[in-house]
């Protein structure tokens, strides 16, 4: 990775690489703070080293990440939203040797619950803050970093085998294992994602995903590094301020989950009305080139108001793994509304995906089992835990644990989590599936669904629905709805009409929470 940046700027040196909105830097500027960053630190941590960064998207946190990579050491993103604890937990387990940590953010002060967990190592502070001796300050450590013969040869010694990051699963199945990722495997898959998407110099990029995330930092930030594109970080998603720099025209690629495309149309939309159109989209000149999204469940609805509301003209939807160093397939640009909604499109150059049955055997095509993965992005492996590893991927397969199955096309469809299904007396339900068919309600905005204990059945979907802004909806009409399109097994036995639904940083929907909100929410009237 510290190649690539070092082509981009002496390409595009004068070009904007950052630009969080309280500090930007050219490609050039960059490149001499990554590369004062790297030094620094050649000081403080051994080739191979893990360093870790505990802070929301920022200018600070792009440099940090790469004076990492340019010390020849190995960056370890953590999750803004983790306590003191699982931070601690982390940190420990991987064995930093030293922490970027931000000084205030969401009234935390993560410098000082670093301190505060008793782990004993440099901390450097990130963002606004007072400069005392809890840590070494940002300016100080830019100071402190002057190229010399140990930062060149820890340049030189760097390979494309070698571990750029050791990124934490989101832990939402179990606690968090560390899946090591190469530098070649980053720039690699990195560079396929933008061919594909179209993503180079001159283009404007939201990151709205946590860098902590592989889908912000990677997808995202390096991304944009990697081809010489403008990254916009976002601390935390700001619907009016994304709609805001959409407006003006500062957008042209958008990245991110269902939940923030739903957020951003309804942001767009009039308040419908027999009388009123429903959408009002960006100005042309203003409107997002692409949008890229994936997930079991994008309704095709979803899809066309991206491209009605949005005003956007390519939609992609993608499939990907933190163990696969990010995106395995993805839809292409001459893809049709219903390709783009109903799969995740086809494997990109250097990646195979196979289905396979319970014993590992291959199946026919139209045939569902579980997707496995080969390839050169498949991680190196976990963190110390040679038993997960194993577990994880076998004979250079990596076995994701999801649900699909191939068509015809060569397009991959995703039909959900093994760990999500649910399995009512025998038969196999799929959330993915439910929650698919009532995003076609018109009434419906989001809805998740999720298997509950039942003393006769095993046990049995229930759903959790948000209704579209002005509008309500009864559970009556969602069971009036889904019974003309679902089978009676697969049919939600309650629905939870609630205002939101919970979600990690990345966007994605906390199922734990919502079976532990199960046992104790009233159901929807008429259910």
């Amino acid at each position: 990775m510290p190649g690539r940046l070092q082509a981009v700027a002496a390409e595009h040196g004068s070009l904007v690489a950052l630009d969080d909105g309280r500090s930007a830097l050219t490609y050039a500027e960059l490149l001499e703070a990554a590369g004062r960053i790297g030094a620094a630190l050649t000081e403080m941590v051994a080739f191979g080293d893990r360093v870790a960064i505990w802070a929301p998207n920022s200018t600070e946190w792009a440099c940090a990440s790469l004076g990492v990579l340019f010390a020849g050491a190995t960056v370890v993103p953590v999750n803004t939203r983790y306590t003191a604890a699982e931070m601690g937990d982390i940190v420990g387990r991987a064995g930093c040797r030293v922490v970027f940590a931000e000084h205030e953010f969401l009234g935390r002060t993560l410098v000082d619950e670093v301190r505060s967990s008793g782990l004993e190592m440099p901390v450097v502070g990130l963002g606004p803050g007072h400069s005392d001796r809890r840590c070494t300050s940002w300016s100080d450590l830019l100071a402190a970093g002057r190229s010399g013969p140990t930062a060149a040869r820890r340049l030189a010694r760097l390979s494309p085998s070698d571990i750029s990051h050791v990124q934490y699963t989101s832990g939402t199945t179990g606690r968090p294992k560390g899946a090591m990722l190469r530098h070649s495997a980053v720039v690699r898959t990195t560079a396929e994602w933008s061919a594909i998407v179209g993503l180079g110099p001159g283009d404007r990029y939201p990151v709205i995903a946590p860098f902590s995330h592989i889908g912000g930092h990677k997808t995202g930030l390096l991304a944009c590094l990697a081809v010489g594109a403008t990254a916009v970080p976002f601390a935390t998603l700001d619907v009016d301020r994304l709609a805001g720099l959409i407006e003006a025209g500062g957008a042209t690629i958008l990245q991110g989950p269902p939940t923030m495309y739903q957020a951003l149309i309804g942001r767009f939309r009039a308040t419908p009305s027999a009388s009123t159109p429903v959408a009002a989209a960006p100005s042309a000149s203003a409107r997002p080139r692409v949008a890229v999204t994936g997930g079991a469940s994008v309704a095709p609805s979803l899809v066309r108001d991206i491209v009605e509301v949005l005003g956007v003209e390519h939609v992609f939807t993608a499939y990907g793994l933190t163990e696969s160093t990010g995106v395995c397939t993805m839809t292409a640009p001459t893809d049709e509304v219903a390709t783009v909604a109903e799969t995740s499109g086809r494997p990109i150059p250097g990646v195979q995906v196979r289905i396979v049955d319970d014993r590992g055997g291959p199946v026919p095509l139209g045939v569902r089992g579980q997707i496995v993965v080969g390839g050169d992005g498949v991680m190196a492996g976990y963190l110390d835990d040679p038993e997960a590893t194993a577990d994880a991927v076998r004979d250079g397969w990596l076995q994701t644990g999801d649900i699909g199955w191939i068509g015809e096309d060569g397009c991959l469809r995703i039909v959900d989590r093994s760990k999500d299904l649910v399995i009512v007396g025998g038969l196999n339900a799929y959330p993915a599936e439910i929650e698919r068919v009532l995003l076609e309600h018109p009434e419906v905005h989001q809805a998740a669904v999720i298997g509950v204990p039942d003393d006769r059945l095993g046990e049995v979907p229930v759903a959790f629905v948000v209704a579209r802004a002005g509008r309500s909806i009864r559970g009556a009409e969602l069971e009036e709805f889904c019974s003309r399109r679902l089978a009676n097994f697969k049919r939600p036995r309650r629905y939870f009409l609630v205002p939101d639904l919970p979600v990690n940083a990345a966007g994605k929907v906390l199922k734990a929470d919502l079976r532990q909100a199960a046992g104790s929410a009233d159901p929807a009237a008429g259910a």
